[in-house]
């Protein structure tokens, strides 16, 4: 644990599938123009904050908002940042989903042939625990699930607080200590 670590983690801007509310787990989609001048807007807000390390997911959408948020230059790509696997949901919307599957929700269902909520839990608890222990200033370009998953461990120690948090795409949040105990400095800050 160190009381030195900050988490930037910033959501990628709008795809067609964020704005239509299918859920876009692995598949690889582009930004929208309009992601793109989202993704924009986030230069002038991170511009002159030193990281210590700048870490997007393997996927386009989160590079390529790292790079128009002016980091991509220090970029490093790490696959513990891919979105959550919806295996048979990927493209699907939760309210058609839960026309076949009554009550359905990605933090409390089964997703056939896709990642657990276990499976992410440990994914997340060993990343950020990793991090923690590195220390420093850390930028994660993301996703919406997996970053919401990372603020709810990070909180409580539990994926599923994520439930709670609403993430805008092309967003801020920061994470980090105050005194010994883990917070959530700053959630869902956009400038568009």
């Amino acid at each position: 644990m160190s009381s030195s670590t900050e988490l930037w983690l910033v959501r990628h801007g709008q795809t067609e599938w964020s704005k239509s509310g299918q859920h876009t787990g692995r598949t690889d989609l582009p930004l929208l123009e309009e992601g793109v001048e989202q993704a924009k807007t986030l230069q002038p807000a991170l511009r002159g904050v030193a990281f210590d390390q700048v870490l997007s997911s393997p996927l386009g959408r989160a590079k390529h908002t790292c790079e128009l948020a002016g980091l991509s230059e220090h970029m490093l790509v790490d696959p513990q940042l891919l979105e959550w696997d919806y295996g048979i949901y990927e493209g699907r919307k939760t309210s058609d989903i839960r026309e076949e599957v009554p009550g359905w929700d990605v933090f409390k269902s089964p997703i056939p042939e896709g990642e657990s909520r276990e499976d992410v839990q440990k994914r997340v608890a060993a990343f950020v625990e990793e991090l923690d222990q590195q220390g420093g200033r850390i930028a994660l370009f993301a996703h919406a699930h997996i970053l919401r998953c990372i603020a709810g461990y990070w909180a409580t120690g539990d994926i599923g607080f994520g439930a709670h948090l609403a993430l805008s795409p092309a967003s801020m949040s920061v994470l980090t200590y105050h005194r010994e105990d883990r917070v959530i400095k700053k959630w869902n800050v956009t400038h568009h």
